[in-house]
């Protein structure tokens, strides 16, 4: 950057890391909101919904069933699925073939993966080290080592592969082949399809029981769900449901199976089947809104969510009254959904824009084509010749993704993060170590384009490390790691590397 050299950058790092220890330590409340108490019937946590018509994610807080942020970005999600840990949700782009991971807790972007065509699922292992992705379009499915952010293995899989799920031990991923009859059965250890189950008509989703001995699935055009036994690998029953049941999942404490049947759109359906698996029969049919999609069940089995995709709507259901107790809006053709057991942290904008690589806006696949990889839908994916294994690319050269980083807009962001902030309560010291940060970002917006941001970056590297294992709220530490991510974004694109070099992952990942 013009203007700014290495002394100076030091100065700005050390500023915000000062005031960010100030403001943990003062007790104000981030961006002038305190956090709305939960009722004594909520839970907390965050709900995440894929909204892909309108190409973005909205962020729900469990505890209030209010819509915290929305974010944009990733083009056309069509699913998406929190980690085990809560700390990262993956998302899937049908429009760019690409797997985005994104910060809970901070709603920053922590990078992209390439996939096949068409991404349609994704799904994280128990462990939280592997991530799978299903491509419609490939027959395929994309494993990604979260650890290197790298593609390591592809593995072919029956005709137009859609939803998917792992054991809960983690030895199998369960895929649902929507343009067939079968489910593909992959081995976790080899990364190899051993096995396809035949089960019925248009397979679009798959749930396993908690205990891992059954394995569900909802047969699309049969208006039926299937139970397959996982130690014989058979199919063992079937129950009918309403219209075009779409995603399934089983509760927590094993006792309800919960169906979402979608129905077309040209003919919606309107309900969410309650299968009870003792008995595997339908127990209770609950009205829930127009196209009800994805559906999730909260941790403590209490709640359901589920996404009305022709609504443009999420509905709320009390397992225990087996009644919807709240709708809330979502973006346009509400999707995918999954849940963070993290409580939702206070975003700086009501509506955030994720720094993804440049290039990520136009793509082959194109929104024209997007209804091919609804199940519910009219239109019929083309067969595609079966793809062989392939090794993860050597450099993101040959992945033909590389792009930049749009620092102008990611500076504004932060500017507009430091404007929140001063709406804050805090003491009159901090308002003016506040007023001097919004100052030097503003500064660094008007002289973007040079200068050297290259100097001293062990010295900020190790003072970061020192402040991370500081004393703070979860919410200063979020802001830190927000503050850590863009940073070294910014100097990772000027060539610099990566300024948080000296910081141990997990400091910034689990914390």
């Amino acid at each position: 950057m013009k203007g700014i050299n290495s002394s100076s950058t030091l100065k700005y790092v050390l500023l915000v890391a000062m005031a960010l220890l100030v403001l943990s330590t003062g007790g104000a409340s981030l961006y002038g909101m305190s956090p709305v108490a939960a009722q004594d019937t909520r839970v907390q946590g965050t709900v995440w919904i894929a909204d892909e018509y309108s190409s973005s994610i909205t962020v729900l807080d469990a505890s209030t069933n209010a819509v915290v942020t929305t974010l944009s970005g990733v083009a056309e999600p069509h699913n998406l699925q929190v980690s085990p840990d809560g700390g990262t949700v993956w998302a899937v782009s049908g429009h760019d073939s690409l797997a985005a991971a994104i910060d809970t807790r901070t709603y920053t972007l922590l990078g992209t993966v390439p996939t096949g065509n068409h991404p349609a699922h994704i799904i994280v292992s128990p462990d939280g080290s592997t991530v799978y992705v299903t491509n419609s379009e490939d027959n395929t499915v994309s494993v990604i080592d979260v650890a290197s952010m790298s593609t390591v293995s592809t593995i072919p899989v029956g005709e137009f592969p859609h939803g998917l799920r792992p054991s809960p031990d983690g030895k199998w991923v369960y895929v649902a082949n929507a343009g067939g009859t079968t489910l593909s059965v992959i081995d976790t250890t080899t990364n190899t399809e051993v096995a396809q189950v035949e089960v019925g008509e248009r397979p679009v989703q798959v749930a396993f029981s908690p205990s891992g001995e059954f394995v569900y699935v909802s047969l699309n055009t049969e208006d039926a769900v299937g139970k397959v036994d996982v130690a014989t690998r058979t199919l063992v029953g079937k129950v009918s449901v309403d219209d075009g049941p779409i995603q399934v999942f089983v509760t927590p404490d094993d006792k309800y199976l919960l169906v979402a049947n979608q129905g077309t759109e040209d003919n919606p359906g309107a309900t969410v089947s309650i299968v009870d698996t003792r008995t595997f029969a339908v127990v209770s049919t609950l009205e829930v809104g127009d196209g009800p999609h994805g559906v999730v069940v909260e941790p403590s089995g209490r709640y359901a969510y589920i996404t009305n995709i022709y609504g443009n709507d999420s509905a709320v259901i009390d397992l225990q009254t087996l009644a919807v107790v709240k709708t809330v809006p979502t973006g346009t053709g509400p999707n995918g959904i999954s849940f963070s057991p993290l409580p939702a942290s206070p975003a700086p904008a009501l509506e955030i824009a994720l720094a993804l690589p440049s290039g990520m806006t136009e793509s082959a696949a194109g929104a024209d084509d997007h209804a091919a990889h609804h199940p519910g839908s009219a239109a019929t994916p083309e067969p595609t010749a079966e793809a062989a294994p392939t090794e993860a690319p050597d450099s993101a050269a040959e992945t033909g993704q590389e792009g930049s980083v749009d620092m102008t807009a990611m500076m504004q962001q932060m500017s507009g993060m430091m404007d929140s902030m001063m709406g804050a309560e805090m003491s009159g010291e901090t308002r003016g170590m506040m007023e001097m940060m919004r100052g030097m970002m503003s500064m660094m917006n008007s002289e973007m384009g040079g200068g050297d941001m290259m100097g001293d970056s062990a010295s900020m590297g190790s003072m970061m490390d020192g402040m991370m294992g500081a004393e703070m709220s979860g919410e200063m530490r979020g802001m830190m790691k927000m503050m850590c991510g863009m940073m070294s974004m910014m100097m990772s694109e000027m060539g610099g590397g990566d300024m948080m070099g000296g910081m141990n992952n997990s400091q910034m990942r689990d914390r």
